[in-house]
C-alpha cells in the first residue's frame, strides 16, 4: 500500500489538486485526499516538488505488431492477402518485448491500443494493453476493442496495384458495404457453419464494439459518417486530418476521433492539409479528440511533444491532458478502469520532475496497477 504525499495532481478532468495525497491498495486509487495525512501500514513516496498525471494514453499505434528496427520479419501488421480481413486479430502478432514498449513505458505511456495497420478495406480486430509484461494475455485491458477499416489511398494502392477491388474510393466504401450486408445475412441465418470473419463483424453490427476507420480526408470522414448510420453502428474517426475542416458536421455525429500522427511528414497528398491547430478546431466544436502517434510512424516517446505543439496552436494544458488520457480513455471504451486519478480506477500514474508540458521536464517514476514499472533511479 502506497501514501503519494505532497502532490500536485493533473487528475486528467481538467483539476489540478494542491497539497494532496494519493493512496493507493490492491493496485488501485483508494482514495485522493487534501493534506499529508499518511494512514498506518502504507508506504510514504513523497512527491514534494512534481507533478502527478495519469499514465499517457495513446490511443492508435502498432506497438509491438510492426517492430522497430527488424524489417519485414517484424512487420506484421497488414495482412495483405485479401483486401476484407476481418478475421484476424492484432493480439496473435504483438511482441510484448518489442523496444517500443520500453520507449512507451520511459515517456510515461501506460496505456495503447495496438490495431491492424491500414492497407485493408478491413484489417481486422485491435486490442487495449498496459505497456508493461512479456506475456499480451496478461497485458490486456480490453479485447477486441475495435476492428479497423481503413478509407482513402491506402487500401486503393495496396490492392488497386494488384488489379484487385478497390482501385477507387467508391470501390472502398462498396467492399465495406458488401462485408457488413453479408454479415447481417450471417447474423439473420442459422449460423451451422461458423464464419470467423463474419462472426468478428457481428461484434460490430451489435456494437459490441465500434469500427475504427482509418479517414485522412474530409470526405472519406463523410463517407464514414454515412456508412454509419446507414447500418446504425458506432464508429470512431482516426487521425482525422482534415477534421478541421468539417468540425462541426463531425460533432453532429456522436463520434469520438484520434488526431495525428501531425509530427509525420506530408508523405500523400491526404496530408497536404495537415496541421497542429485541427485538435482545437475540433475540440472547441465539441468533438471528444484524443491525440496519437501511430507509432511507429512517429515514436511513440514524442506524445507529450505532440501535445506541446498542439498547445503551442491555442489548446489549453488541461484539453492536450485530457487528450492523453479521459478523452483517450472513452475513444477506447476503458474509462472505468484508467485515464484519470480517481478512486477505484487503476493506479497508473506518472510523477513528473516538472510540468509535462516543458520538454525539459523529464518522467521521474511510471506506476502501473500500483507498481513501479520505470524509475530514474533503475
Amino acid at each position: 500500500m502506497l501514501a503519494i504525499t505532497n502532490a500536485v495532481i493533473y487528475d486528467g478532468n481538467g483539476n489540478i489538486l494542491k497539497d494532496h495525497t494519493i493512496l493507493v491498495k490492491d493496485g488501485k486509487f483508494d482514495s485522493i485526499q487534501a493534506g499529508g495525512s499518511v494512514p498506518d501500514g502504507y508506504e510514504e513516496v513523497s512527491a514534494t516538488g512534481k507533478i502527478i498525471t495519469p499514465g499517457l494514453i495513446d490511443v492508435h499505434t502498432h506497438l509491438g505488431v510492426s517492430e522497430e528496427g527488424v524489417g519485414r520479419e517484424g512487420s506484421d501488421f497488414n495482412e495483405t492477402s485479401d483486401p476484407v480481413t476481418p478475421q484476424v486479430r492484432a493480439i496473435d502478432g504483438i511482441n510484448p518485448m518489442e523496444t517500443g514498449f520500453s520507449d512507451a513505458r520511459k515517456a510515461g505511456v501506460t496505456t495503447v491500443q495496438i490495431m491492424p495497420g491500414s492497407a485493408n478495406v478491413i484489417g481486422g480486430e485491435m486490442a487495449v494493453l498496459k505497456t508493461n509484461g512479456n506475456i499480451v494475455d496478461e497485458m490486456i485491458l480490453r479485447a477486441p476493442s475495435g476492428m479497423k477499416a481503413a478509407t482513402g489511398e491506402n487500401p486503393k494502392m495496396f490492392h488497386g496495384a494488384k488489379g484487385k477491388m478497390p482501385t477507387t474510393r467508391m470501390g472502398v466504401a462498396a467492399r465495406l458495404r458488401e462485408k457488413l450486408i453479408e454479415t447481417q445475412n450471417y447474423m439473420d441465418g442459422d449460423k451451422k457453419d461458423r464464419n470467423l470473419s463474419l462472426e468478428n463483424l457481428a461484434k460490430v453490427l451489435d456494437k459490441e464494439i465500434p469500427l475504427r476507420v482509418h479517414a485522412h480526408r474530409a470526405d472519406d470522414i463523410v463517407t464514414v459518417l454515412r456508412i454509419k448510420k446507414e447500418f446504425d453502428i458506432n464508429v470512431t474517426i482516426e487521425h482525422c486530418t482534415e477534421g478541421h475542416k468539417i468540425a462541426d458536421y463531425i460533432a453532429q455525429h456522436d463520434v469520438c476521433v484520434s488526431v495525428g500522427p501531425t509530427m509525420s511528414t506530408r508523405s500523400k497528398v491526404e496530408l497536404k492539409d495537415k496541421g497542429w491547430a485541427t485538435a482545437k478546431v475540433l475540440m472547441d466544436a465539441g468533438v471528444s479528440c484524443s491525440l496519437t502517434t501511430d507509432h511507429p510512424v512517429v515514436g511513440i516517446e514524442y506524445l507529450v511533444t505532440s501535445a506541446i505543439h498542439a498547445i503551442k496552436h491555442g489548446l489549453t494544458e488541461q484539453q492536450a491532458l485530457q487528450m492523453l488520457t479521459s478523452n483517450a480513455a472513452k475513444h477506447l471504451g476503458v474509462e472505468d478502469r484508467v485515464g484519470s486519478i480517481e478512486p477505484g480506477k487503476d493506479a497508473d500514474f506518472v510523477i513528473w520532475d516538472g510540468n509535462l508540458f516543458d520538454l525539459r521536464s523529464k518522467v521521474e517514476t511510471v506506476y502501473i496497477n500500483g507498481e513501479i514499472i520505470n524509475s530514474h533511479n533503475s
